[in-house]
């Protein structure tokens, strides 16, 4: 009978795992923001969490946990119970940080997994109309013509927005210097305003600004022209070889069932390329990506090289 007992036991301890994944999930779910309310990875995680919510039949609910470059959001999540139940929403830093931080407390790329990157967003290269130059090739020879005389302003240090400006000083090989901002409204004030000379920022949060002709947009940052702006080339065809991206992933912990992840996975894929969502991206300067799993952890490891050379080269070191 002790015998029978404890093989009951054993099979009720090795099921878990697999009984998980089966009735997955019966709970509520945490998603992980790194960004305070309002910016574009809350925005993007808010428009996720709800159509999540109805496909999996439990509540899918958004924490905004900011500071730290996103940090203390990637730690909650690469610490948290590798179940399915705590979700991040994903953006470049998962990456950049390992190289931007000397002590960090985890390994995002060994602590967590990739499930899906859903959206990506290029930057705008936009200088204020104060700076002689309407196109890159023409800033290229005013920066090199007076190297470390034009300034341009990011929403922090480490933020793609200053990585973008550091890998164009490195591609284009001049000298512009960083001024950063603590978002990026500040930091497009300055633009504006002539504090600083030129940006690299958002569709949606210098749209508006190009339009009224208080910035001259001059590049995206993308591989390829932005849908809202198709007039404009990218940064690449315009002469300097570079290419970056603002973009939206879900991560859970390292660990969480496979079966799982391909749950997530399958609503994720598809989701972004929904009438109503590929509108609501597109309003957002956005367009979709709804990769698998294989895919985002292969984007992911392969863009470390890249980020490691821009912050090496750089110098860019966290506030």
């Amino acid at each position: 009978m002790r015998i029978v007992i404890r093989i009951l036991i054993f099979l009720i301890l090795a099921v878990p795992p697999t009984v998980s994944a089966q009735t997955y999930p019966n709970k509520p779910i945490r998603f992980v923001v790194g960004y305070p309310p309002g910016g574009g990875n809350d925005i993007v995680a808010r428009l996720i969490a709800p159509k999540l919510s109805e496909g999996l039949g439990q509540p899918v609910v958004v924490e905004n946990k900011p500071g730290a470059g996103t940090n203390i959001a990637q730690e909650i999540v690469s610490k948290a119970a590798p179940d399915g139940y705590t979700l991040l929403l994903a953006p470049p830093s998962v990456v950049i940080n390992k190289f931007l931080y000397k002590k960090l407390p985890f390994d995002a790329l060994r602590d967590m997994t990739g499930v899906s990157n859903f959206a990506y967003s290029p930057n705008i290269m936009v200088v204020n109309p104060s700076v002689p130059a309407k196109t890159v090739k023409e800033f290229v020879a005013l920066a090199r013509a007076k190297p470390g005389h034009y300034t341009f302003s990011s929403s922090g240090n480490g933020s793609t927005q200053h990585l973008s400006g550091e890998l164009f000083n490195i591609r284009a090989k001049v000298k512009t210097l960083h001024v950063p901002y603590k978002g990026t409204a500040p930091s497009l004030t300055a633009l504006i305003s002539g504090e600083v000379d030129l940006s690299y920022s958002n569709i949606p949060a210098t749209l508006a600004h190009i339009k009224s002709g208080r910035l001259r947009a001059l590049a995206n940052t993308g591989a390829k022209r932005a849908e809202l702006m198709p007039e404009l080339p990218t940064v690449k065809e315009s002469g300097v070889d570079m290419e970056i991206v603002t973009w939206f992933g879900v991560m859970v912990p390292a660990g969480t069932p496979r079966a799982v992840i391909d749950k997530l996975a399958g609503l994720l894929v598809k989701m972004p390329y929904t009438p109503e969502m590929k509108k609501r991206l597109h309003d957002l300067g956005a367009e979709p990506i709804g990769s698998t799993p294989e895919e985002f952890n292969k984007q992911m490891h392969s863009e470390q090289s890249l980020w490691a050379e821009v912050v090496k080269v750089s110098g860019a070191k966290a506030d």
